[in-house]
């Protein structure tokens, strides 16, 4: 319902307003919105505060969601907001005015082939020049290649390297592109490109596309076409063994590691705009976080936000375990608060008081059980060793146990 419904209808138009979420008044209100929904969403008592309920719910506060989307809605319109890397362009979606009119688009189609073998080969009529193109992302680096066959030899091998902020899908079509403009300059009459990159080819189908990468292909195509040449597009199996593939697959990778040119392809996408974007609020989110008054329990357990929503994904946290997570539950220190018990102290001691985080790490009615978990995951359960056995998978998984064994002996003992 808030994903589907509630988001939708707050975020309509949020490029125009904006500005007003930098109000105190207009933070409020979207707080109160979003917080009852966090609420429900990761089954917290009402108590529990603001931070804490976004952040087991694996939400964005409202008002950075906001600017989030204006931000999005310049980049798109070619004003992104943050700056991108050396003054760089935004790779710019072709304009419908520039377009081929639909009736005049040109169709191509592809093949999908599982090997090379001869059968395969005569039955599809491979014949002439064989282009392979590949793309690869390595270390932080991106690459593409081309590998040019003829009579079952290479003829002809080139390499191009892309900016580190490209995507493997960008390289991907990189390549076909270079492949298909070597094809219009060249003299081969017959030519079969292929690409194990199904969602490139996908796209020169779709008459819908603007990409520039795919419009300039489709160019190219059509001009190809008109000097009386033959091409084809093929997709198929990466890996495979397709010693054309495996080739072009391995000069992409050097192209990307090693080739020390200027990038042959600069332009960037829209998806680190956005990265970027998410990045900034992110960081805003994380400041608010740690400065902010209330969510001490949660903090202790899961200080940092990015972490938190990795871990909270993997672990899906019933009732119970957000009562661990947030302190809000049936815990004598709690109960006490809203006088639903006498007193706040724990059994063990009249002096300290019984919270989830003395339960966990210090009760010794559960000094035992402790020790049985400690001697397991290999480490002390205290305060401060808490965030780093929520990191862990394994040691996550056996302290909530853990955890959960003793939050609900505890629940039972209040309730009577």
């Amino acid at each position: 319902m808030y994903v589907s419904v509630i988001k939708p209808i707050i975020l309509y138009a949020a490029s125009v307003w904006a500005p007003a979420v930098k109000k105190i008044g207009v933070q409020k209100h979207l707080n109160t919105i979003q917080r009852g929904f966090a609420q429900k969403i990761c089954k917290s008592y009402r108590t529990v505060s603001l931070h804490s309920a976004l952040l087991l719910a694996g939400l964005i506060p409202l008002d950075l969601r906001v600017h989030e989307h204006a931000d999005l809605y310049e980049a798109k319109r070619g004003r992104p907001i943050l700056c991108l890397p050396d003054d760089r362009e935004l790779e710019r979606r072709v304009s419908f005015m520039t377009a081929e009119h639909p009736a005049r688009d040109i169709e191509i189609g592809f093949s999908c082939l599982e090997d090379l073998e001869p059968a395969t080969v005569e039955k599809y009529q491979l014949k002439g020049q064989l282009i392979f193109t590949d793309g690869s992302k390595i270390e932080g680096k991106v690459g593409a290649a081309i590998s040019v066959w003829r009579e079952g030899e290479e003829r002809r091998a080139i390499k191009f390297k892309l900016e580190r902020y490209c995507t493997v899908y960008q390289a991907e079509l990189f390549a076909l592109w270079k492949a298909v403009e070597l094809v219009r300059e060249g003299k081969e009459r017959q030519t079969c490109i292929f690409s194990d990159s199904r969602s490139s080819l996908e796209l020169l189908q779709n008459p819908k596309s603007s990409h520039p990468l795919g419009f300039a292909i489709k160019k190219n195509i059509e001009q190809i076409r008109n000097q009386g040449k033959d091409i084809r597009m093929f997709w198929i199996k990466a890996h495979v063994g397709i010693a054309g593939n495996e080739r072009a697959d391995e000069l992409a990778k050097t192209a990307a590691l090693h080739k020390r040119t200027l990038a042959d392809y600069q332009e960037c996408p829209l998806s680190y705009v956005k990265r970027m974007i998410r990045q900034n609020s992110l960081d805003q989110w994380q400041d608010r976080y740690t400065s902010g008054t209330t969510g001490g329990t949660t903090k202790i357990f899961l200080p940092d936000v990015r972490e938190a929503y990795k871990i909270i994904r993997k672990i899906q946290p019933t009732s119970t375990a957000v009562q661990i997570l947030t302190g809000h539950g049936g815990f004598g220190f709690y109960l006490h608060k809203f006088k639903c018990k006498d007193s706040p102290s724990c059994k063990c001691d009249p002096n300290a008081n019984e919270d989830i985080i003395h339960l966990l790490t210090d009760c010794p009615r559960f000094g035992r059980e402790r020790q049985d978990l400690e001697i397991e995951i290999g480490i002390k359960v205290t305060p401060e060793n808490l965030k780093e056995i929520m990191k862990n998978v394994e040691k996550r998984q056996s302290f909530l146990e853990f955890g959960v064994t003793i939050a609900e002996k505890i629940i039972k003992e209040n309730k009577t």
